[in-house]
């Protein structure tokens, strides 16, 4: 593809992380929001003001819009599959919301259809770019924390009745997914993604508070391919408001935690070779960092990726990793026995 001038990105879903996606692409060089979509014209209409972008009201006519080059999908979950694999047939770059599908064949379909149309895909996991998610990652990378014993990762938020009750596809199995698909999967997707591959899950789900179809709590114990264990905690039962969202790794010569409500800060820092000093100075340094929100470093990424003919960093085979395990950790809770993952389910 030649090297382009400007990137003009379209959004189909006009939600709440619509907004998210508009602003980001307010905030990178030669992108513009060029186009919006939505069934409802109330929450597109308050976009095409604002960015003074086309406005559609079916998503197909917004693919045959000469005029679009990236679709940011923003739909229910459910949703993402069918709109993707269009996008991709209709020769649109594809940024997709987490999950990227509801099933690993919808994953698989999406990722093989945008390969065959020679598109980008990247999947929303802005989570990895955060500077304490940083800092850690590299430490591990480097080897710092020697080997590595086990790791956590922990959602203790509040979604109450209110919260599903706003949209009728909130809380189903066919539209939406639970806590662990809906809230905890950036979670997972970084306990994977420094851990490396989980072989095996043995879990419980259950809905204790919230009259839906999924899970508002979930729990489970991970396998890594390198021996690690992990433990995952995932409720949205927590009263009466957000408590935390954190992510332990522990090694042989190392201990660090992230946590806050919202997992961005650096809190604890013991690894082999720092001073106290050394390490309050990173926790200062991690912690009081002004970086660019995650979904604008999805989007420049993928924008980079096009104009060089890269991978995104979160393409689709990352972002179906942790669809992979939150796909086997219901298979277990609903059979009751440990399940392990094929080599296919785990990337490799």
């Amino acid at each position: 593809m030649d090297i382009i001038e400007a990137l003009n990105f379209a959004l189909i879903g006009c939600g709440h992380i619509a907004a998210k996606h508009a602003q980001a692409i307010a905030n990178i060089k030669e992108a513009r929001l060029a186009a919006v979509c939505d069934t409802s014209p109330a929450r597109s209409a308050p976009f095409r003001d604002k960015h003074g972008a086309r406005e559609y009201s079916d998503y197909r006519q917004l693919l045959q819009d000469p005029g679009i080059d990236v679709v940011c999908i923003c739909t229910p979950s459910g949703l993402h599959a069918r709109m993707a694999v269009d996008a991709a047939r209709a020769g649109k770059h594809v940024v997709v919301e987490k999950p990227l599908a509801l099933t690993l064949a919808n994953a698989g379909q999406i990722i093989d259809e945008c390969r065959k149309a020679g598109v980008k895909l990247a999947v929303v996991h802005p989570n990895r770019f955060k500077p304490a998610v940083q800092a850690l990652k590299k430490a591990l990378d480097d080897g710092r924390f020697g080997t590595i014993t086990h790791g956590s990762a922990t959602v203790r938020w509040n979604r109450n009745q209110a919260y599903f009750d706003q949209d009728a596809w909130r809380g189903t199995k066919d539209l939406d997914g639970g806590a662990l698909m809906n809230q905890a999967i950036h979670n997972i997707d970084l306990l994977q993604w420094m851990l490396g591959p989980v072989v095996e899950v043995f879990a419980y789900t259950t809905t204790r508070l919230r009259k839906i179809e999924t899970e508002d709590l979930g729990v489970a114990a991970l396998k890594f391919a390198g021996g690690a264990l992990g433990i995952v905690e995932a409720a949205t039962t927590l009263y009466p408001a957000n408590l935390e969202e954190t992510l332990a790794v522990f090694g042989e010569t190392g201990t660090a935690v992230i946590n806050g409500v919202t997992a961005s800060q650096l809190n604890t820092w013991r690894v082999a070779g720092y001073t106290e000093d050394e390490a309050a100075s990173l926790k200062q340094a991690v912690n009081s960092a002004t970086a660019k929100p995650g979904h604008q470093v999805i989007l420049e990424d993928l924008a980079e990726a096009i104009r060089t003919g890269r991978e995104p960093l979160v393409n689709g085979e990352e972002g179906k990793k942790a669809l992979a395990i939150i796909l086997a950790i219901y298979r277990s809770a609903r059979a009751g026995v440990p399940v392990r993952l094929s080599n296919a389910e785990r990337g490799n």
